[in-house]
């Protein structure tokens, strides 16, 4: 119990785990956009102009639930993640053994399918700023993310590529709200009293902003980069409730810009083949520019999704070896990407739509990690050095397990029906 004697301010803490006040905010930076970018992947533009357009200003309800939902996962799975310096599959399998193995085949899965879609995301951007097929584009993009692991100083490449799209993505979206004038006082009015509550809509959006992979992308980057330990957690928990204001802000700044289009009239086509639901709203919002302005936000958020989703899978994979180096942890990322494109190359499922899709896929996979990551705070305070974990978050994890196990079971049927539309 020593350890919980130990200054939480900042300079006594990185000095406490050897690391300088400069190097942790990198470190806890790098993690809140490796999170905030995965959240804010293809799948989650495409599916908010999806919604937005099947379900108008009710469609911020499902924000909000999504954010809120968001707020316990992450808050849970870096918190322990940071106490027990242990990856999400190491963790699962100390506390039920054989969970990790279950965890790592699911996420690795998961995040195989998303990347597939991650692929699509860039394809489908590339097509918007310059017309280039997008099965071209995706193969260009998939190209470039194998350069950035295949670096010399791959760590350092990936934080400031993320970082800059991720910057990039949310000043563009920002721009685009304004010009396509939604009807603000009716998106507020309806975040707290819609009109419609959709469960497989809120089930498919939180897969695709905190399902599968997601979950973990930021606690892992925090674990490869030393931030660990209680005496980072405050910067840790800080980090955490940064990257959830980050994505919350970006989903419900991207939601105006479409509602602003379909309030207008404009009539959007999201079960077309070949549809691109968000391009149609960002060309009527602004036109041509509009038009390049979301090629460039797509991409910017494929490209770093595709990214998160290959090097948070990848690490997972030391459960079933320990001693992976990094160098071979990139090399995996590397195949893993290659792979990726391999079945978008191959898969005829329309991109929009598989985007969809994929998100609904992680969200199914969300309640099982969270259910024992939240078994891990309540029954085995051992693994965190004795830590007496807070009754309040573990009480807000059980209500989020119930409450997705929940809309999990009442979406797998229209979420695989997604498939077959």
């Amino acid at each position: 119990m020593e350890q919980l004697s130990i200054s939480s301010t900042d300079g006594a803490s990185a000095a406490s785990s050897g690391m300088s006040l400069k190097s942790r905010r990198a470190a806890l930076t790098a993690a809140v956009f490796l999170m905030a970018t995965s959240a804010i992947g293809p799948g989650f533009i495409t599916q908010t102009a999806t919604f937005t357009t099947k379900l108008g200003a009710a469609f911020a309800f499902a924000i909000l639930s999504s954010i809120v939902i968001d707020f316990v996962v992450q808050l849970n799975i870096w918190r322990i993640v940071t106490l027990t310096r242990m990856r999400a599959s190491d963790l699962a399998n100390a506390a039920i053994p054989g969970a990790g193995y279950l965890l790592a085949v699911l996420v690795i899965v998961g995040g195989l399918f998303f990347n597939i879609g991650n692929i699509g995301g860039t394809g489908l951007g590339i097509n918007a700023m310059i017309g280039l097929d997008p099965k071209i584009g995706g193969a260009i993009s998939a190209v470039l993310s194998i350069g950035i692991f295949l670096s010399k100083r791959a760590g350092m490449a990936v934080d400031r590529f993320i970082i800059f799209a991720g910057i990039l993505m949310i000043a563009l979206t920002l721009y685009v709200a304004i010009v396509s004038a939604p009807p603000v006082g009716e998106a507020l009015f309806q975040t707290f009293l819609p009109a419609t509550v959709d469960f497989a809509t809120i089930t498919t959006i939180v897969g695709g902003t905190v399902g599968g992979y997601i979950t973990y992308s930021g606690a892992h980057r925090l674990l490869d980069k030393g931030t660990v330990g209680i005496e980072n957690l405050g910067a840790v928990n800080r980090a955490a409730l940064t990257g959830i204001a980050v994505t919350g802000v970006m989903r419900y700044v991207l939601f105006l810009a479409v509602l602003g289009v379909v309030a207008s009239g404009v009539v959007i086509d999201v079960s077309g083949k070949g549809a691109n639901p968000a391009a149609q709203a960002f060309e009527a919002a602004a036109g041509d520019v509009g038009m390049r302005i979301f090629g460039i936000i797509l991409w910017a958020a494929a490209i770093t999704s595709v990214i998160g989703a290959a090097y948070t899978s990848v690490s997972f994979l030391t459960i079933f070896k320990q001693d992976l180096s990094e160098r071979a942890r990139n090399i995996a990322t590397v195949i893993f990407i290659a792979v990726s494109l391999l079945f978008y190359v191959i898969i005829t499922t329309p991109p929009a739509q598989m985007l969809v899709f994929v998100g609904g896929l992680n969200g199914l996979i969300l309640p099982i990690g969270l259910s024992i990551f939240i078994y891990a705070a309540w029954a085995r305070s051992d693994l965190m050095g004795g830590y007496r974990y807070p009754r309040w978050l573990l009480v807000l994890g059980v209500l989020a397990c119930v409450l997705t196990w929940y809309m999990g079971y009442k979406s797998i049927g229209p979420i695989f029906a997604l498939l077959t539309a």
